[in-house]
């Protein structure tokens, strides 16, 4: 029977030839031709692009919001699903090598949250500037820095994307600037950011991002006013994953309408866990900046799996139950994977192969974080100023003097 269907499957996808083998025995060929064949019928019959209806954005000082439709190509889809695979493996990976102690310190993971930065960066272009706060990896991978840097520099080895010194708070890189590990603290640098865009005369934006738990900070407020009465071209972000470490947006904030908080300056409540909603959201909001209309706020709404950092567990102020419903109805990368496959833009077989190559390369990447060698003591004050003239360094001591070479 077995023998007969593999037959009349054969004859239908690939003629009288696969028959023959088939008769002979060689089941093996003809299932890799059968395989094959079925790859290039569906790669010739799937989508170019498909339209997709999405949330609308809640708007405060607004007429007019983001499209609540979204075009999609095949190509930007496969991207997305790609990239958003890449992040989630790579932060499962710092999480297990977290735990082999192999990676050591502060460490916030971002699995959850990928629709945030992945749908950010395909709305702005690489010449415009990126900050955030020490949630930092998806970013840095986004702007455009290999996996086997990332978890290099979160082993503290000479690879990583910054020799090993910053880790998982201080990665950098052309245009991104970090990571940084003080709350709150780098909105007020991404105002100074987009100052420099607009006194330059750049047609560029800055993202500045932060999360609740940041949000009552009074340098933000502070930061709200000066960049709208200097018009800058700044897109404050709150990225909302609901808990301010251990404390819920309730307990911690009398208004939870992160989006309204800029008072005078126009906000977006856009829903995170939806790549295209965060896409078309940001690419408004960039249009508005490069206008000249000044700064403009989006909330993110998102979650994160993980705890705050990997000393917390993240279940004694949420319930087991509450982080398995988000992962079941809002998965961002569940989303896309549905949507492309429901419309024609992709098999569940290519995206498995997407799956597959992406754990691969997450191994090798972790292979190499973990038998890279870690940077020398001489290096340790290297790389303080950019493009000057060497100089010493004091150590722990004043008899100890490094040299810092640019």
């Amino acid at each position: 029977m077995r023998k007969m269907l593999l037959a009349a499957l054969s004859r239908v996808l690939q003629g009288p030839a696969a028959a023959t083998a088939v008769a002979a025995g060689r089941t093996g060929a003809v299932s890799e031709a059968s395989r094959v064949m079925v790859a290039s019928r569906n790669y010739a019959d799937f989508a170019s692009e498909a339209t997709f209806e999405i949330k609308k954005c809640d708007l405060h000082r607004l007429e007019d919001g983001p499209s609540t439709t979204a075009v999609m190509t095949r190509d930007e889809g496969l991207h997305y699903y790609k990239t958003m695979q890449i992040i989630r493996r790579m932060e499962l990976k710092s999480d297990q090598l977290y735990k082999q102690k192999i990676i050591r310190g502060f460490c916030h993971l971002y699995d959850g949250q990928e629709a945030c930065c992945v749908g950010l960066e395909a709305a702005i272009k690489p010449t415009d500037h990126v900050i955030t706060a020490y949630r930092a990896h998806g970013f840095t991978y986004a702007r455009g820095v290999p996996v086997r840097e990332i978890l290099a520099e979160l082993t503290g080895r000479k690879g990583g994307c910054v020799k090993g010194k910053g880790g998982s708070m201080h990665m950098y890189t052309k245009n991104f600037y970090g990571g940084n590990g003080i709350v709150g603290a780098q909105v007020p640098l991404g105002a100074g950011i987009a100052l420099a865009c607009k006194y330059f005369g750049k047609n560029e934006v800055c993202l500045t991002l932060y999360g609740d738990g940041a949000a009552n900070q009074g340098q933000i407020f502070e930061t709200y006013n000066m960049a709208a009465l200097w018009k800058l071209p700044c897109i404050f972000i709150c990225e909302n994953n609901r808990y301010g470490m251990g404390t819920s947006v309730e307990r911690a904030a009398a208004s939870t309408d992160y989006y309204k908080r800029g008072d005078f300056i126009p906000g977006l409540r856009v829903d995170g866990m939806d790549v295209l909603c965060v896409r078309e959201a940001a690419k408004f909001a960039t249009e508005h900046c490069r206008a000249g209309k000044g700064p403009i706020l989006m909330e993110l709404q998102t979650y994160r799996y993980h705890g705050h950092s990997m000393s917390d567990p993240g279940i004694s102020y949420r319930t087991r139950e509450e982080i398995q419903e988000v992962r079941s109805k809002s998965d961002p990368i569940t989303l896309l994977k549905d949507r492309m496959v429901n419309n024609n833009l992709a098999s569940i077989e290519e995206l498995k192969e997407i799956d597959v190559a992406v754990r691969k390369e997450i191994e090798e990447a972790a292979q190499f974080a973990t038998t890279d060698p870690e940077p020398p003591l001489e290096e340790l004050g290297n790389h303080i100023y950019f493009n000057e003239p060497p100089f010493e360094v004091r150590g722990p001591n004043q008899w100890i003097r490094y040299k810092s070479v640019s």
